[in-house]
């Protein structure tokens, strides 16, 4: 609402600053048809330049800043410069001719120097931000502290699905090494880590292509990085931007927080996500496989748990009803114990019906072959009638 009316109030006063000039003779009056044009134009500008407003809604405020900013600082400069060259435009005797002579280069500097001080202020933007009203000199991003991707995180492809899911709000940083390095592995002449490449490039043009997703492609060189491996980069890459570290890796995870860096590992998050199962409580599971011990079945979660069911053998490829005994935390996941009680409604039905479906398919291939017998039968008794006399 207060955006409507800004820009409702913009367009009636625009409408009065074409009017004035109109009348008050600023615009040629000769002829009048060229009158009337320049005015229709003049009215255009404010629809114009609204359109323009509505058409980038997303806005970020450190280009903004960066833009007006490189054009004070430009025009300060080019203000110091004209200064600078007043003793020796003195030497011009044409005052007329100084004058072009100094509006002319004084154009060409100020253009020059916008242009190097917005273009500088827009590439180190990330490393120093302006804010009006207020000015804020900041490291990096100041607020929500931005992530960096891991290649395994990248490879492993979870990252598209959880970011989906909005549960990250913050800036996505994708290191030009970690993108080298998933090059690298793409172009491998191994298979296995080919196909796992390509798989991380994918995920990449996937979160590239969301429009929800803002990520950033990091192409910059930390001091005293050269040389250095991905693992530590990152660290470093971490450290510098006060961000936190997406990964899978257990080694990295060990050094980031060694050096004092967050963390969030996708396993981790995982784990703590698989819903909560009490000694006691009941649950259905489909028995795929035996167990190590005698009498056991093992099947497993949606989500991956192995669940290992006492007196589970018997009915392996079934899916049961199991009471839960205790549960198993250890490092490479979850395990639950629990022992049968009987078999699931669904599995019943899913068992008549196969049993109804074979004895449909014998009793089709049945019927057939007792129309053979009996055709079998009736033929011997046809040749010995065709022998009897009249």
């Amino acid at each position: 609402m207060p955006l409507l009316v800004l820009r409702l109030i913009f367009c009636v006063v625009w409408i009065g600053v074409a009017i004035a000039l109109l009348f008050w003779e600023v615009l040629p009056q000769d002829p009048p048809l060229l009158a009337w044009s320049l005015f229709i134009v003049t009215l255009l500008v404010a629809p114009g330049v609204v359109a323009l407003d509505l058409l980038l809604p997303r806005k970020q405020l450190d280009v903004i800043s960066s833009v007006y900013f490189g054009m004070i600082v430009g025009l300060i400069l080019t203000l110091a410069v004209g200064v600078a060259l007043n003793p020796l435009l003195l030497q011009i005797q044409d005052q007329a001719k100084r004058d072009q002579v100094r509006w002319h280069i004084s154009l060409a500097v100020g253009v020059v120097l916008c242009y190097v001080c917005i273009s500088l202020l827009l590439q180190t933007r990330n490393d120093f931000r302006f804010i009006i009203p207020y000015v804020e000199f900041s490291k990096e991003v100041k607020g929500s502290r931005p992530y960096v991707l891991d290649t395994s995180v990248v490879i492993d492809g979870r990252i598209a699905d959880v970011v989906e899911t909005k549960v990250l709000d913050s800036k996505l940083i994708m290191p030009r090494f970690v993108i080298g390095e998933l090059q690298a592995i793409a172009d491998s002449s191994d298979r296995l880590r080919r196909s796992r490449g390509r798989r991380g490039l994918d995920i990449l043009n996937r979160l590239r292509n969301n429009r929800t997703v803002e990520l950033e492609m990091y192409d910059r060189d930390l001091p005293n990085s050269e040389g250095q491996p991905v693992d530590l980069k990152l660290v470093m890459l971490a450290k510098h931007i006060q961000g936190r570290i997406i990964t899978n890796d257990y080694n990295l995870n060990k050094v980031a927080r060694l050096h004092g860096v967050d963390v969030i590992n996708l396993n981790d998050l995982a784990n703590a996500l698989k819903p909560v199962f009490l000694p006691g409580e009941s649950l259905e599971v489909y028995i795929v496989r035996d167990g190590e011990e005698p009498g056991q079945g093992v099947g497993y979660l949606d989500d991956g748990t192995m669940v290992v069911v006492e007196q589970g053998r018997e009915h392996k490829g079934q899916t049961v009803k199991i009471q839960v005994t205790s549960v198993l935390q250890t490092s490479a996941g979850r395990m639950i114990f629990g022992r049968f009680e009987a078999v699931s409604a669904t599995s019943k039905q899913q068992m008549h019906a196969a049993q109804s479906q074979a004895q449909g398919q014998q009793h089709a291939r049945s019927q057939p072959e007792q129309e053979a017998e009996q055709g079998q039968a009736q033929q011997p008794r046809a040749r010995t009638d065709g022998h009897q006399p009249a």
